[in-house]
């Protein structure tokens, strides 16, 4: 198409096309996509190509336009799932293979600290499972803060080994 009389047609039709996009449009965010959209449809229409009545072209490109955006809407639209099938809030419930994971970390880590020595595993205990400071648990077990700190570092040990040995 004569890009002079494009320009023309810009012109004159701007304002009446994008009241026709308001019309039939959702989103009225769409008017200026769907406006350039027409207007560049219109651009690259050959130059050999004889438009009797430009006008009529321009709103049938107009209502090309229109449909396009329908079916590109429709295809998002199924993109997203309605919040009647109750996926529109997170779930904290862990899925089943995680479940699975933890319930065998467990087993393997019970399985560590049973191959403890029995005061290590004493003193293990009572800081992971029950929370008690260092200097608790030294005063409950009648041993010095120093062989706490030392028999718990000796079950992370243990336990961190027999972990990289079964994962790495």
């Amino acid at each position: 198409m004569d890009k002079a009389l494009l320009q023309t047609l810009h012109q004159q039709e701007e304002s009446r096309i994008k009241q026709f996009f308001r019309r039939r449009l959702r989103r009225p965010d769409d008017v200026q996509d769907a406006t350039q959209e027409t207007f560049l449809r219109m651009l690259t229409i050959p130059k050999i190509t004889l438009i009797k009545n430009p006008q009529a072209y321009l709103y049938q490109v107009a209502k090309s336009v229109v449909s396009a955006s329908y079916i590109r809407q429709a295809k998002e639209k199924e993109l997203f799932v309605h919040e009647d099938f109750g996926w529109a809030t997170a779930d904290d419930q862990p899925g089943q293979d995680r479940i699975l994971n933890g319930h065998q970390s467990l087993v393997l880590m019970a399985k560590a600290i049973a191959q403890l020595p029995n005061r290590c595993q004493q003193v293990f205990i009572l800081s992971r499972l029950h929370g008690m400071t260092n200097g608790n648990i030294a005063q409950e077990l009648g041993i010095s803060r120093n062989m706490v700190e030392k028999h718990i570092i000796k079950a992370l040990l243990h336990c961190r080994k027999l972990r990289t040995d079964i994962f790495f």
